[in-house]
């Protein structure tokens, strides 16, 4: 299986961090499980190439970072999950969206996308899930994921996002090149990365014409001394299982599932439900007696959870 590849560095005086990504398998994929239209696989492809590379930032392994567009244009709602490793996942309400290409013969991201907002939730140890949101600037999706550092987490930051997409309708390249201001830069260097970002006019072209992220990198920091960290393979990758599905079926309640089975039945279906993964669209079917069963264990933990003394319930004896 073919990966894509993230390489990250930094500036040598600590002025600033930078990652470039060679996206074009992950946004393979995703056009693969969901059936993209030529603009729908580049608006995905773009906010799957970001979370990649905003997710191998986070600082602990159980780490995830999720970003999501909820826009009023056909594209619908969108969302990227990424982890530790950069590895990512996502999913689009409409991923037949395909209106006219732009006069300049891009695809029209933005109109897909239209007005709305972007947000990022970071999900970091056992604490509550940090949430930051912005309205969308022009649903390009680059330039919005750089407002939202700039507003949101006062992070000065450069987003250049690429998805070539093919005549044959197929991802033909993918990237992406993020570089955030640290504190205290110096103001040469900072100086240096603004010259050298308007190199970065199309980034899908840079990786289509064979240059890799090191490459990449070499431009953006031309002139400039840098310490590349590591080049990792990051994938889509969906992390669904038959046991997370069925705890999400349960959540329902008891009496949701019941009523769902008995409309199974009604319409003369199997006595089971299926439960179908948005990221990846693989399928999960429970029997009624697999999911009478699980609640069933469900109403035993809550019963032996329930019959703890105090001292047993915070661990104190």
């Amino acid at each position: 299986m073919a990966l894509s590849k993230l390489m990250r560095g930094m500036t040598r005086d600590g002025s600033a961090r930078v990652l470039v990504i060679d996206s074009t398998e992950i946004v393979r994929s995703a056009a693969a499980v969901h059936h993209t239209s030529p603009t729908a696989t580049a608006a995905l492809g773009r906010l799957l190439t970001a979370a990649s590379m905003l997710g191998s930032m986070m600082g602990e392994k159980t780490d995830s970072l999720t970003v999501g567009i909820n826009g009023d244009g056909a594209a619908g709602k969108m969302i990227a999950v990424a982890d530790y490793y950069g590895n990512v996942r996502g999913y689009m309400e409409n991923p037949a969206v395909d209106p006219p290409v732009c006069g300049d013969g891009k695809l029209d991201v933005g109109g897909a996308v239209g007005r709305g907002v972007l947000y990022v939730i970071r999900s970091e140890g056992q604490g509550e899930p940090q949430t930051g949101m912005i309205a969308l600037k022009s649903g390009e999706i680059a330039e919005d994921i750089a407002a939202y550092y700039a507003e949101s987490e006062q992070i000065p930051t450069v987003c250049a996002l690429g998805v070539l997409v093919d005549r044959d309708r197929t991802c033909r390249a993918a990237g992406g090149v993020l570089i955030q201001l640290l504190p205290f830069p110096a103001e040469q260097t900072v100086a240096k990365l603004e010259e050298n970002a308007r190199k970065l006019t199309n980034v899908s072209s840079m990786i289509d014409s064979g240059m890799t992220p090191h490459q990449i990198m070499e431009s953006v920091m031309d002139g400039i001394a840098y310490d590349p960290f590591d080049e990792i393979d990051v994938e889509y990758l969906c992390t669904c299982s038959r046991e997370r599905m069925e705890r999400g079926l349960l959540s329902l309640g008891e009496k949701q599932v019941q009523d769902l089975l008995s409309e199974q039945l009604a319409e003369g279906k199997p006595d089971a439900l299926t439960a179908t993964c948005r990221f990846c669209n693989a399928e999960y079917t429970y029997t009624r007696a697999e999911l009478d069963a699980g609640f069933r264990k469900m109403k035993e933990q809550q019963t032996a959870q329930e019959n703890l003394s105090p001292a047993d319930q915070s661990g104190v004896s």
